[in-house]
């Protein structure tokens, strides 16, 4: 039985183009981009071509550009490394130091996580400014947040569970009119919405390239130079100073190659998926008296359609679904396999029993056929489900 795989937004399959390009720095120039002879300085060349295509797409210097090992070393190093410079400087200029970063409840869990590490280890405050019931946040309560402490804002674009997309502008403006650096996690909006940090106002932004049909183990965090980091990982002093270790060139070049595949195409393929994701919807709904809608449904990543089915189990939906050849997922990846309900669904007040029921569908950037017959499985699924309760 054929399998239609609609959970992109876990990952996607690396694209023939990226493997082509890759390909030359895994074999004939497969050297060490710090070494200096013919096979090192090949690989530093390829690699700084790499780092000036991404640069150009983000709207920011090459010199921004730092590769990662994806988008949740991005995010550590985005938000340890920006608030502890932060701190640092503030202390050395003896201005009695920043210790407060704001956030919001509902962002992956490498953001929550390293939060958690800022207020355990060093001491910060940290606020999570309050989602409403599509999970949008309120730029006003944003700057609410605010105070002489804060050391960094970092919040996600779009959501990688429900797909509610922020206005990043808008809070970027708010933070930018205290002065304070702003850091977007764009892993799930890049190749859906514009990347553009100068037109977004944010000093630090974070992709995956696994997202994007690059190799799991690629990433990117660009942060102005202006904007003081401390690094994570310490040694031979790669990518300037702030991510030590042998650099992945031909990781690099396929991140590059992938990132500009999916902005070329990014117009068209948004606006199509947008309009083949909005039919899904309504057939969903129209078809299961149960299902409700979770995320904004205007605001919200083309690629994304995600339901609760109140009086089932999200899980046996999904087994139910696979049988019937369609892949999909309850939520964000990285808690696959988790007992405890979404605590982004719970961020949105959507109670616990509820959200347990959660399904995620998530389009690959190539679909051009309508769903129709995925909404009938939907509902057979749901029904199923029900029935063997």
């Amino acid at each position: 039985m054929s399998m239609l795989y609609l959970d992109n937004a876990a990952t996607t399959p690396v694209r023939p183009e990226v493997l082509d390009a890759m390909m030359p720095f895994l074999t004939r120039w497969f050297g060490n981009a710090s070494s200096h002879h013919t096979v090192g300085e090949a690989a530093a060349d390829a690699l700084a071509d790499a780092r000036t295509r991404v640069a150009g797409i983000l709207g920011m210097r090459a010199s921004d550009v730092i590769f990662t090992s994806g988008g949740t070393e991005a995010n550590n190093l985005a938000v340890k490394g920006i608030a502890i410079a932060a701190d640092a400087r503030s202390r050395s200029l003896s201005q009695g130091g920043r210790r407060h970063v704001v956030t919001t409840p509902i962002e992956h869990e490498s953001v929550l996580e390293s939060a958690r590490y800022l207020e355990r280890v060093h001491g910060f405050a940290v606020t999570r400014v309050p989602v409403d019931d599509v999970g949008r946040v309120d730029p006003d309560a944003v700057a609410r947040a605010l105070d002489g402490d804060a050391a960094l804002v970092s919040f996600g674009y779009a959501n990688n569970e429900v797909g509610t997309v922020q206005d990043v502008a808008a809070i970027a403006a708010v933070a930018r009119g205290q002065g304070v650096p702003v850091h977007v996690d764009a892993v799930q909006a890049a190749g859906w919405l514009p990347l553009n940090a100068t037109e977004l106002g944010v000093d630090a932004i974070s992709l995956a390239g696994h997202k994007l049909g690059a190799p799991k183990g690629s990433g990117v965090l660009a942060v102005r130079g202006r904007v003081p980091l401390e690094p994570l990982l310490h040694g031979g002093g790669q990518e300037r100073g702030r991510r030590s270790g042998t650099e992945d060139v031909a990781g690099a070049v396929g991140f590059a190659i992938a990132l500009e595949l999916a902005e070329a195409e990014r117009a068209d393929s948004s606006a199509r998926v947008a309009a083949l994701r909005d039919a899904f919807i309504a057939r969903v709904l129209e078809a299961v008296p149960s299902a409700r809608l979770t995320g904004d449904p205007v605001h919200r990543l083309p690629g994304t359609a995600s339901f609760t089915f109140a009086g089932t189990s999200g899980e046996a939906v999904l087994l139910e679904l696979e049988r019937r050849g369609i892949v999909s997922s309850s939520g964000s990846a990285c808690a696959a396999g988790s007992d405890e309900p979404s605590h982004v669904l719970l961020a949105m007040g959507i109670a616990p029993e509820v959200a347990q029921t959660a399904v995620r569908f998530t389009f690959p950037h190539a679909l051009r056929e309508p769903l129709d017959a995925v909404a009938g499985a939907v509902a057979a699924s749901v029904v199923a489900v029900q029935s063997s309760g």
